[in-house]
């Protein structure tokens, strides 16, 4: 049996393969970063000096014009040179705090031609664009965050500077900053996942994959890659992708049923199918509840999981013909399903032919039927075989 896939339903798959993946996506709302030591260039700023009068001045001020105003005043004097830096600065702490989106960027910009390596401004205009709702500028900014992130890694020591110090330094540096930049990681996730252009969507995963390998989001990111680049039907890419993490990942559920699911339906590869579905199936039982979801919610997600190893283990029967096989890994997955309707109703769909091909009617009509009874793009189809059976029953001859 093979089924021309519609788009509803590839969106829904690919959504249940998400949820195979057995990681909950972080969802941020703007929240404040913590600054660590600095990364990009020290400027000081002598106590007692003008600079840092201003600066104290401008610190104290809670009117927002008033604060704006000693910024400008700052700028125009003591803001010069290398303090100029500290003004542009500012000015991006105070435009993001009034949410004013675009004056960031623009400051962000003339910080970053006199700072390039400048980490904390990264951070801020990648947060600017999260709460812009702008993926693009997120993406673009957080590239550079992890530009920045990885020359001061790699950067030898200074010139007059003793190695094993600037070693020491640099690590403090970067464990005092680990957690800002994790939050430009999930700042990176979320946007992605608020994609809605799926090919955008895969495309945004796959680059936060290649640019954080290290990550602990990354095999999570090229998951979600290969499922959206599914849903994008964008089957080369979601081929790679997937059987990307799988090598570098043999358990990893969500490409197991991803990739099962895939081959059964297309009568494809059916032995690699069948062994990932199988595989799948045994994971979902011992699968660790992620953190920060609840048990109902983790009960009900691994009730999914197998259900879809069960039912792609069954699709794989079907194009072997073993119907009986079939039939049974159906009926398996069918309570499992229930809280989805489309895996439910191409399930009970599926169920039917094999109870067809085994000459059972009776219990193909219910199978059918229950196809039938929920909101997905098989109830048109079940309905059109349960049709297709009345008019075979009723042609039948009495005693027939």
């Amino acid at each position: 049996m093979r089924i021309k896939r519609k788009t509803e339903e590839a969106m829904r798959l690919a959504a249940n393969a998400i949820l195979g993946i057995g990681v909950v996506l972080l969802l941020l709302s703007g929240a404040a970063a913590v600054r660590g030591q600095q990364i990009g260039k020290y400027v000081a700023i002598p106590a007692g000096s003008d600079a840092d009068k201003a600066l104290t001045e401008i610190n104290a001020a809670t009117d927002p014009a008033a604060k704006l105003a000693l910024i400008d005043k700052f700028a125009a004097g003591p803001g010069q040179g290398d303090m100029a830096i500290v003004a542009d600065d500012q000015y991006v702490n105070y435009y993001l705090a009034q949410k004013n989106y675009d004056k960031v960027f623009e400051y962000g910009e003339k910080l970053f031609a006199l700072d390039p390596d400048n980490f904390a401004n990264a951070v801020n205009l990648t947060r600017a664009g999260a709460e812009k709702g702008d993926a693009d500028k997120v993406f673009v900014y957080g590239e550079k965050a992890q530009g920045i992130w990885e020359r001061y890694k790699a950067a030898p020591a200074p010139e007059g500077k003793e190695a094993e110090g600037w070693e020491r330094e640099k690590k403090q540096a970067l464990d005092g900053n680990k957690d800002t930049y994790q939050y430009v990681q999930q700042l990176m996730l979320s946007a992605a996942n608020r994609t809605t252009d799926a090919t955008k969507k895969a495309a945004m995963f796959q680059k936060f994959g290649t640019l954080f390998p290290d990550s602990p989001y990354s095999k999570q990111a090229m998951a979600m890659a290969a499922a959206s680049y599914r849903q994008a039907q964008n089957t080369p890419k979601m081929l790679e992708v997937a059987n990307a993490v799988l090598a570098k990942d043999p358990n990893n559920l969500g490409m197991l049923l991803l990739l099962s699911d895939y081959y059964s339906e297309k009568g494809e590869q059916l032995d690699k199918a069948e062994a990932y579905a199988t595989k799948a199936a045994a994971l979902a039982d011992s699968a660790p509840k992620p953190d920060g979801m609840d048990d109902a919610a983790w009960a009900q997600t691994k009730a999914l999981q197998k259900g879809l190893a069960l039912s792609s283990l069954g699709q794989v029967n079907i194009q072997k013909k073993e119907n009986a096989k079939a039939v049974e890994n159906f009926k398996a997955a069918a309570p499992l399903l229930k809280a989805d309707d489309v895996s439910y109703g191409r399930n009970q769909y599926r169920l039917g032919f094999g109870l067809v091909n085994l000459k059972k009617n009776a219990e193909a009509k219910e199978a059918f039927t229950q196809a039938a009874s929920v909101n997905s793009p098989y109830k048109g189809l079940a309905q059109a075989k349960l049709q297709e059976l009345a008019k075979t029953g009723a042609n039948k001859r009495p005693g027939a």
